[in-house]
């Protein structure tokens, strides 16, 4: 297809996604006019939850945002979610402006509570807020966990497995190729 069909296609969906959240969901969602978002995404805001989406915010094929009941995520300007970027919030999601997500990219704020009476079953969660800065880059098949804080101008590698906090100013790149113990083999 015409880069320039889609790319108008993408215009015009994310204006009618954002009217009808506007519509459907008045005083809890907040978005400009002038995002480009694939008709085959996903936007849910359950009761009470909060999302707001800064200018020129573009969104791909699969990509899934969603906010959990009671929960607040804001995504600034100029913010880019690939194919098949999944973010679920249910405490509080930020991610600043010109964040760059690679396809894959997962962010969660909020992991199982095992030890909840019926283990993973019970479906409890224990949750901490996510903070992602201004002019990141996330590499592909990247998973931010909860808890996590990166700074401004941050290039996090593909493959990463995110938790805590990273300074501002770093390329962190996380080093599986790490030996964990030797093995004796019998012959």
């Amino acid at each position: 297809m015409n880069k320039y069909v889609r790319a108008t296609c993408y215009i015009f969906f994310g204006f009618l996604k954002m009217t009808l959240l506007k519509v459907f969901h008045f005083g809890h969602f907040k978005g400009s006019i002038g995002c480009a978002i694939s008709p085959l995404t996903e936007i849910t805001l359950e009761r009470d939850a909060f999302l707001e989406i800064g200018k020129k915010f573009r969104m791909k094929d699969g990509a899934k945002i969603r906010v959990r009941s009671g929960a607040e995520c804001k995504i600034g300007r100029n913010t880019s979610l690939n194919t098949n970027n999944i973010v679920t919030c249910r405490e509080k999601i930020i991610i600043g402006d010109d964040v760059q997500l690679a396809p894959n990219v997962q962010i969660y704020d909020h992991d199982h509570d095992y030890r909840a009476q019926g283990g993973v079953k019970a479906m409890k969660y224990v949750s901490t807020p996510i903070i992602i800065g201004n002019n990141v880059w996330i590499g592909a098949n990247t998973i931010i966990l909860r808890g996590t804080n990166i700074g401004d101008n941050v290039v996090i590698g593909a493959g990463s497995v995110v938790k805590d906090s990273i300074p501002s100013n770093t390329l962190f790149i996380q080093n599986k190729g790490k030996s964990v113990r030797n093995i004796q083999f019998i012959k």
